[in-house]
């Protein structure tokens, strides 16, 4: 990390990324084939068997429609996704290859020029995880679940929220994913670089039920029951309920991660071609993360240097070593009538982030609700009408134990500091399909409305002795009511986006999709309440608008011969401005001017900084360039494709000041490009083996010359440099058999070392990642069906490796403490059975 005296530079970025392919998914039992949480350092703000020629006929990415009415959502374990276009389907089977209860994301990992990491092994912890998709990082992505917008899939954001926290992993039959540009008629606000489309499984049409039940390393245990009504009269009216439960420690700490939720869906059909459905996810994490690292803090203290908890004393002598001694030396005298020792760990000293390497505590709490209401209704003759009517609610508190604020109400020298965000989300999409000739024309709109709210608040720890210490999961109130907030913030967020699009075949094998979107957003709202002792003036209030009447997309796709396939896609892509509280994040409203340490009066009020912005920033725009081939054989899936992207006015958040308090504010790159390559090869020789196997390559370079720290005096000039983040080269590979009831399989990612600095004089260091896994199916046995048992290994040669990179921002030059040690190798077992 870049330092000058008593001041440092930091960035925080939302990264780029670019144009699609559709990878497979070969057989089910193979691979799929072709928000910020508080900074826990210093800063008081947030910082990140088919033969070709019976492959579907190929479409341009778009909305993916539920299965057909009455079709049974079963898992086939001998299937085979043949990808088609842009877009590639990962299938249930697919998805059972990971650890029961694990993040689904991590299924996409297989993926070309997808990136996906986690610090735990089930990806519960979503401050640690991230997914990138060639080189759009999961808050440029456009995520739906059964058509309900997602959006955001960042740690602790106010636009959306992680799949996640949306829906149970186990009810999900199938992903969708585009590659591309995405799909023009998705509701997203973030859709920049590509599209995830989850759809959860239907409930059967005969009375049963599932119960799953695992275990694993360091207290794993997972739990899941479902419930199918079956076919309650002649309409075909059915539903299922769902309940799971994951729990796990860390691999280095006793504290847990711990999440529990609740699924419902209900099918009504509505004639012969037409359904209602319902779907509702009720979702309950509880998570101590894992404390963020530097370079700096692997090399000199370890891999496992954790949070105190449940080590309070130890906490508490941190907290007064800052509070007591001059910050030269390990330890000193407590003053007369102070309670605890004054002292570091053993070697913390000799770190630049000394009190700050640990603290007590650190982690989330989050309450979500999410639901949807779909129609797929026939019409008449060749006409269709689609809707989605959802409402989501998000509730987080994301702490950390503050060793560098004493809690005033009980004398304590550390404190908990807690923010506190929320947003409400309602909205509808609706479409009409229509067939006439060679074509289909489909249009439709979608709008939201999103009310969000952000504070951040201390709370009093106890005295040594005088009580136990808060929990990073709350309660925050067992000492009395906060003692001093820093800010209070609350907008109004509104979005519209209409599209239309024709679908034309004017030869049976050549299909050309054309269309385009319009997108208007409106933010208004701000802070409504500051703390002049920490921040000066006001902080930002005002709106901002970001509209494009004409967002095109063009798809041909030409099937020139039996197996072959060529396709070329293009789009124009903007994302809104995001909103964020004070703090190190892409946001207009997260600058911030820190209160002034001598008494002097500031140039500029945090409120002036915005209303430049206001004036002078422009949303991001993206364009899009994709051409692939595509050779389907009975024995063979080959593919490549080639993709470029114009990035227009990326914003970085730019921090420059002290640690504890730093002036933020929001820097314009102007210009970026992104040229890769993804090629895939399945092979399938025999009966139930799958060989899949793909290399990417991905060069993102920012074209204009940006100087990020002309206010040092400096010169860091951005242009040439590379993508922060986010690996050159993957390769990745996976083998399965399925012989009778027994599937097995191997799979192993290797990253490319990433830049980390966006200087690039620091990188992370390249990695391999393998698991293995087997499942056995023994079939019936009396009222049960379907007896399966599941083995895992998750890391299986126990590497060494950075998961979660930039969580805290990306440093302008060397070292930060902003990133997270992935899992190491952990074991787990699965028992389900059906009835």
């Amino acid at each position: 990390m870049r330092r000058t005296a008593l001041t440092s530079v930091f960035f925080a970025m939302t990264s780029t990324a670019l144009a699609g392919t559709a990878l497979c998914a070969p057989a089910a039992s193979s691979a799929p084939v072709p928000a910020d949480r508080p900074h826990p350092a210093h800063a008081r703000g947030k910082s990140a068997g088919l033969h070709a020629a019976t492959a579907p006929v190929p479409h341009p990415a778009r909305l993916t429609q539920a299965p057909p009415p009455g079709e049974e959502s079963v898992a086939v374990t001998a299937r085979r996704n043949i990808p088609h276009n842009t877009e590639t389907t990962v299938s249930r089977a697919t998805m059972e290859q990971q650890a029961a209860g694990t993040n689904v994301l991590r299924s996409l990992a297989q993926v070309p020029g997808v990136s996906f990491s986690s610090t735990d092994a089930l990806g519960i912890d979503t401050w640690g995880t991230s997914i990138y998709m060639r080189g759009f990082f999961q808050d440029q992505l456009g995520v739906t679940v059964d058509g309900i917008p997602l959006n955001n899939q960042s740690y602790a954001n106010l636009g959306g929220v992680n799949i996640n926290n949306a829906a149970i992993s186990g009810d999900l039959e199938r992903s969708v994913v585009s590659q591309g540009a995405g799909s023009l008629d998705l509701p997203s606000n973030t859709n920049l670089g590509g599209t995830m489309q989850f759809f959860t499984a239907d409930p059967k049409n005969k009375f049963g039920g599932k119960i799953e039940q695992g275990f694993g390393s360091y207290g794993m245990q997972h739990s899941y029951f479902r419930f199918d009504s079956g076919q309650l009269n002649k309409s075909g009216t059915k539903f299922f309920a769902a309940y799971a439960r994951n729990y796990e420690k860390k691999f280095d700490a006793p504290s847990p991660g711990f999440m529990q939720q609740v699924d419902g869906k209900l099918v009504q059909p509505l004639g012969p071609n037409s359904r209602m459905s319902a779907f509702f996810n009720w979702s309950d994490a509880q998570v101590w993360g894992y404390a963020d690292k530097s370079l700096d803090i692997l090399n000199t203290l370890g891999w496992r240097t954790e949070s105190f908890y449940p080590n309070y004393e130890g906490a508490y002598a941190v907290a007064n070593w800052v509070q007591n001694c001059d910050g030269t030396t390990p330890s000193c005298a407590t003053p007369a009538g102070q309670r605890g020792r004054s002292a570091l760990p053993a070697g913390w000293i000799n770190t630049s982030e000394q009190a700050g390497v640990a603290y007590y505590d650190a982690g989330q709490h989050s309450i979500d609700y999410t639901s949807g209401l779909n129609f797929d209704v026939a019409l008449a003759e060749g006409l269709r009408w689609t809707a989605t009517i959802y409402g989501q609610s998000d509730t987080q508190y994301t702490t950390y134990g503050d060793p560098y604020q004493p809690s005033l109400g009980t004398g304590a020298p550390l404190s908990e500091q807690v923010w506190q965000t929320r947003q409400e989300r309602y909205g509808f999409n609706t479409a009409f399909e229509y067939h006439i000739a060679n074509h289909t024309i489909h249009t439709g709109a979608w709008f939201e409305n999103n009310n969000q709210w952000a504070t951040q608040f201390w709370y009093n720890e106890p005295l040594l002795g005088e009580g136990a210490p808060l929990k990073t999961v709350g309660p925050y109130t067992t000492y009395g009511a906060a003692f001093m907030q820093n800010y209070g913030f609350q907008w109004n967020t509104n979005t519209f986006q209409y599209h239309i699009m024709d679908t034309w075949r004017p030869l049976h094998d050549l299909t050309i999709n054309y269309g385009f979107k319009s997108m208007i957003q409106t933010t208004s709202g701000g802070s409504w309440y500051n703390n002049d002792d920490i921040n000066y003036g006001p902080l930002p209030n005002g709106s901002m608008t970001a509209s494009e009447a004409f967002l095109p997309h063009v798809n041909i796709d030409w099937r020139f011969a039996r197996g072959h396939e060529i396709y070329f896609d293009f789009a124009e892509n903007m994302r809104p401005y995001s909103v964020a509280p004070t703090g190190g994040a892409t946001s207009p409203w997260a600058v911030s001017q820190p209160a002034s340490s001598d008494g002097t009066a500031p140039a500029q009020t945090s409120q002036q900084i915005f209303q430049t912005l206001q004036r002078t920033l422009r949303p991001e725009r993206d364009f899009t360039y994709l051409l692939g081939y595509r050779f389907v054989d009975r024995h063979a899936v080959l593919s490549v494709d080639l993709y470029h992207t114009d990035v227009k006015h990326r914003l970085l958040s730019a921090s420059v000041g002290s640690l504890n308090n730093p002036q933020t504010t929001v820097v314009d790159t102007h210009t970026a490009s992104m040229n890769g390559a993804d090629a895939t090869l399945t092979l399938m020789p025999i009966k139930g083996l799958t060989f899949y196997n793909s290399f990417s390559y991905n060069h993102f370079v920012w074209g204009s010359h940006v100087n990020l720290c002309a206010d040092d005096g400096d010169v860091c000039d951005l242009k040439g440099k590379r993508l922060v983040g986010y690996p050159s080269f993957m390769y990745k590979t996976n083998l399965a058999y399925t012989w009778h009831g027994l599937t097995v399989h191997f799979d192993a990612n290797f990253y490319s070392n990433r830049p980390y600095s966006l200087m690039n004089d620091t990188r992370v260091p390249a990695y391999w990642l393998a698991n293995t896994g087997a499942r056995y199916r023994f079939g019936n046995y009396k009222v049960l069906k379907n007896i399966t048992v599941d083995f895992n290994v998750y890391n299986l040669f126990n590497n060494k490796y950075i998961a979660m990179m930039g969580e805290n921002g990306f440093p302008l030059s060397g070292d930060y403490q902003s990133m997270e040690r992935g899992a190491v190798r952990q074991f787990f077992g699965n028992v389900s059975t059906e009835f």
